[in-house]
């Protein structure tokens, strides 16, 4: 369906910070900013999933070449 465009450590970063942002909202709920921290949702899709429709957009790719 969708092409893997998003490599190995990028992955994890994705994950990583996601993750924590999502963590964050959940301690700083009741901030006026807090709901800024849902933007975690989208780098760890991204980060699960192994595709990011900005790189496609822009045509970047950060997983390995495969060699033959």
């Amino acid at each position: 369906m969708f092409k893997n465009n998003v490599g190995g450590i990028d992955r994890i970063v994705r994950i990583v910070v996601g993750a924590a942002l999502i963590v964050a909202f959940f301690f700083y709920r009741d901030a006026a900013y807090g709901w800024l921290f849902l933007i975690g949702i989208i780098p760890l899709f991204t980060g699960l999933f192994g595709t990011c429709p900005l790189y496609s957009i822009f045509g970047m790719n950060s997983c390995p070449m495969k060699r033959n």
